[in-house]
């Protein structure tokens, strides 16, 4: 039977830049009314000029009569001012500031080093009530990447709420059970966003039959106990739970690679493979709250008044998409996801 939603909004997505995004933006603006932009670009987006010199190059890229929305984010650095802070939150597109530890995933060489460099920054948030988005993992040597997460919220999202009691934070694309029960346990200023990739892999699902590149993602996808703890959490009732796609596209060459990238595309079947892992669990009742209300609802902004319908007729799915001058390869490649997208009204 076909669901009809609010059509929902994408609260964490990278469409990096160029020809490249416009090659990926279509498939996120058809499904999403808005999406909280990622700034890891080369160089990264520390500003609100370049935020919104970023937003001007996405609105001109957006699909003829679409309406979609990109909600702008800086990236905090050592050195982030608190003027920055300011000016972002007066500036009406900047939505969040966009914490990556140094040297944790794509292009976050510039991340921070030392929380306390930035503590004037985080400090003008809390006092301008800017949301913080947390890549939430340790980068230490010392400490297993399968462990990164769960360290994390002891050593740092401990302290930062303990130090920032009134800084609303989201934890984003959470990938354990530890994440889940610590989000659960915190007060309504910590959120969390869960990826559809998350939800429907374990680990396994890296080395199938071999090493699959198109599956290795940061942070990295868990054991099975972990994602059931997940899907426990986005298809609960915690209002804090919400949706982020964390779709990252990556050129087919460089995720086959020796070093390959760290990133799963899944902006093709964005709302589609969330409502799979739902109806899995026979709680599609679930989606809308997930999808379309919980995300807005954090960010303090109207929900979507538009609408999608999903009917779950199998959706095959290429092996490769283009890439500006190269080619991807999605989630689910050559295969099929269980929904489909037919229809969106005003």
């Amino acid at each position: 039977m076909a669901i009809t939603l609010t059509r929902p909004d994408d609260w964490h997505l990278h469409l990096r830049d160029g020809a490249a995004m416009a090659a990926v933006l279509p498939d996120t603006a058809r499904r999403f009314g808005r999406a909280i932009v990622m700034p890891n670009l080369k160089p990264p987006v520390t500003t609100v000029a370049a935020a919104r010199a970023y937003r001007d190059r996405i609105l001109l890229a957006r699909p003829a009569g679409s309406t979609f929305e990109p909600l702008m984010t800086i990236y905090l650095t050592d050195n982030t001012a608190p003027a920055e802070i300011a000016a972002a939150k007066q500036s009406g597109i900047v939505h969040a500031v966009k914490y990556y530890p140094a040297g944790a995933t794509t292009n976050s060489e510039s991340g921070v080093t030392d929380w306390h460099k930035a503590r004037p920054a985080l400090a003008a948030m809390e006092q301008h009530d800017l949301p913080l988005l947390l890549h939430g993992e340790v980068t230490d040597s010392d400490v297993d990447v399968f462990d990164r997460e769960r360290v994390f919220l002891a050593r740092h999202l401990a302290p930062l709420q303990r130090d920032f009691p009134g800084l609303r934070m989201v934890l984003e694309h959470v990938t354990t059970a530890d994440a889940v029960d610590y989000v659960r346990a915190a007060g309504p200023k910590l959120a969390a966003t869960i990826t559809a990739h998350h939800l429907l892999w374990n680990r396994n699902a890296i080395f199938q039959g071999g090493i699959r590149p198109h599956a290795f993602c940061l942070p990295v996808l868990k054991r099975e106990r972990h994602r059931q703890a997940l899907v426990a959490a986005a298809t609960g009732d915690d209002p804090r739970f919400f949706l982020g796609t964390d779709s990252a596209p990556h050129a087919r060459h460089t995720k086959e690679h020796s070093c390959g990238c760290a990133g799963i595309y899944t902006a093709h079947a964005g709302i589609e493979l969330y409502a799979e892992a739902f109806a899995a669990q026979g709680k599609l009742d679930r989606l809308q709250a997930f999808a379309s209300e919980r995300g807005p609802d954090f960010y303090r902004l109207p929900r979507n008044r538009d609408r999608i319908t999903l009917e779950p007729v199998p959706m095959p799915v290429p092996a490769t998409l283009a890439y500006g001058e190269h080619e991807l390869v999605p989630m689910r490649a050559g295969e099929t996801v269980a929904w489909r997208l037919v229809s969106a009204t005003a």
